[in-house]
């Protein structure tokens, strides 16, 4: 049987304009998982250079790579930073009903 050969998918290296940054972080925002977000600030931000983004938000590098990583647990204070530092913003809409599909 022939070896299957498998490469590390990076997110991001696929988040090239600010629409797939947004469309990536709304999709990890709907999904409701704190360490999802994270994950997914911490992809953007590597996207956009991690060192301009710590400097943008007013963050060490080293705490801003700690803090988004999957053991990290920012503050909201550190989330808003980063946001307003990728250029994003967050919106909030009324949640479907429960039990809807």
């Amino acid at each position: 049987m022939a070896r299957t050969v498998t490469t590390l998918w990076d997110p991001a290296e696929h988040l090239r304009t600010e629409e797939d940054m947004a469309a990536y972080l709304e999709a990890a925002l709907e999904e409701g998982d704190p360490t999802l977000v994270a994950a997914a600030l911490g992809d953007i931000a590597r996207a956009k250079g991690m060192s301009q983004v710590a400097r943008d938000a007013g963050l060490g590098r080293e705490s801003l790579y700690k803090a988004l990583s999957p053991a990290g647990n920012p503050e909201f204070a550190t989330i808003l930073k980063v946001v307003a530092a990728l250029g994003l913003q967050l919106h909030a809409t009324p949640a479907p009903a429960r039990g809807a599909v």
